[in-house]
C-alpha cells in the first residue's frame, strides 16, 4: 500500500511504505501494530494479507478505530504495547512474524485540545493517553521544583529548566495548557518570529513524564523480543532523539554491537548470542513525503530480524 491508499484516512501514517519493506508481510503471517492510533499502519498490514491484532491505550482510539478494525478483520486491543506479550497470550499467541511501534503523541492527541497536549490551543492540563492516572497539572502543581527542573531537562532536554521550574511553581496553580504555555513563554521569552516556541520543550518533557513513555518503550522493546519467532521483523518510528537513542542502543546491543542499554534493563553480556541480525540503516522520510506530511520530518524509522537465539528469563539474551 503506498501513501496515495491512505488518504481517506484522518491522520497520515509516516514512513508508511517504508515500514511495510521493513516488515515484508507475507500473507497469513500474524502482525501486531503496538501503536494503532487512526488505523493507519494496521490498515495497511491487513491488506497486504497480514492477520494484525492492533493495540492502543488511548480509550479513543479504540472506540473510534473500532469500525475500522472490524472493517479490515483488525483484532483491536485496549492496553499498553509493553504488556503486547501479555495481552497476546491471552488470546493463545506466543509468537508473531512482525511488531511495528509509532511511538509518541498521536496526531488525533495533539489536534483535540480537550486532551491537553498542545500549547497551540487551550485546554484542560491533562496528557495522559490512557485517560486516567496522574495528569499533568496533577504533577505540575504538587511536584517540588527541584523535580520540575529534572524533568523538563531529562525528558525535555530544556537547558534553562530550572527557570521555568521556579516560573510554574510561582504561578501555582496551573489548570489549563493556555495558562502553562503562557507561564513558560513569559519565562523564557518570546518573539512572534522565533522559529520554535519556547514552550515546546517544556510540553514534551511533562507528556513524556505523565505517560512514562521512555520507560513503557523499554519494556516494548524487551516485549517485543521474546515475542517475535525467528525470522521475524520489529520496525519503529520515533519522533525525537529520546526515543530514538533508546531504540538504537536496544537494537545495537542486542544484535552483538557495542553501547549501553538503559539503567532499568540488562546489557547483553559478552556470551550471550545476538537475539536480532544487524539492524538495517536508520530511515528518513523522503522530500515528497515532507511536502505532504511535516510531522514527518523528524521521523526516524529502525527495522531489524530477530535471531534464532533464545531471550533468558532475566530479559537479555542466552547463547
Amino acid at each position: 500500500m503506498s501513501l496515495s491508499d491512505a488518504d481517506t484516512a484522518p491522520h497520515i501514517p509516516v514512513l508508511l511504505d517504508e515500514v511495510l519493506h521493513a516488515l515484508a508481510i507475507t500473507p497469513g503471517e500474524i502482525h501486531v501494530d503496538g501503536t494503532f492510533g487512526a488505523g493507519g499502519y494496521s490498515r495497511a498490514m491487513a491488506k497486504a494479507g497480514a492477520t494484525v491484532y492492533a493495540l492502543d491505550r488511548d480509550p479513543d482510539a479504540i472506540r473510534e478505530g473500532q469500525a475500522v478494525a472490524d472493517a479490515h478483520g483488525i483484532t483491536l486491543i485496549a492496553g499498553e504495547f509493553s504488556r503486547m506479550a501479555e495481552l497476546l497470550a491471552e488470546r493463545g499467541i506466543d509468537k508473531v512474524s512482525g511488531i511495528t511501534l509509532d511511538i509518541g503523541v498521536s496526531s488525533m492527541q495533539l489536534d483535540r485540545a480537550d486532551r491537553g497536549f498542545s500549547f497551540q490551543s487551550d485546554g484542560p492540563l491533562l496528557m495522559t493517553m490512557s485517560q486516567d492516572g496522574m495528569s499533568a497539572a496533577d504533577f505540575l502543581n504538587n511536584a517540588p521544583e527541584e523535580e520540575i527542573a529534572n524533568i523538563l531537562y531529562r525528558y525535555g532536554e530544556e537547558p534553562r529548566s530550572r527557570r521555568v521550574a521556579r516560573a510554574i511553581v510561582e504561578a501555582r496553580p496551573l489548570e489549563r495548557t493556555g495558562q502553562l504555555a503562557h507561564v513558560i513563554r513569559r519565562a523564557l521569552g518570546h518573539k512572534p518570529h522565533d522559529k520554535k516556541d519556547p514552550a515546546t520543550r517544556a510540553f514534551q518533557a511533562i507528556r513524556i513524564h505523565v505517560n512514562r513513555e521512555l520507560e513503557e518503550l523499554e519494556r516494548a522493546l524487551e516485549a517485543a523480543e521474546a515475542l517475535l519467532e525467528e525470522g521475524g521483523r520489529l520496525a519503529i518510528v520515533s519522533f525525537h532523539s529520546l526515543e530514538d537513542r533508546i531504540v538504537k542502543q536496544f537494537l545495537r546491543n542486542r544484535s552483538g554491537g557495542e553501547g549501553g542499554w538503559s539503567r532499568h534493563m540488562p546489557e547483553k553480556r559478552a556470551a550471550d548470542a545476538p537475539t536480532f541480525a544487524k539492524p538495517a540503516k536508520a530511515v528518513r522520510a523522503g522530500d515528497a513525503e515532507l511536502a505532504r506530511n511535516p510531522r514527518a520530518r523528524s521521523a526516524t524509522l529502525r527495522s531489524a530480524v530477530r535471531t534464532s537465539a533464545p531471550v533468558s528469563s532475566s530479559g537479555s539474551p542466552r547463547a
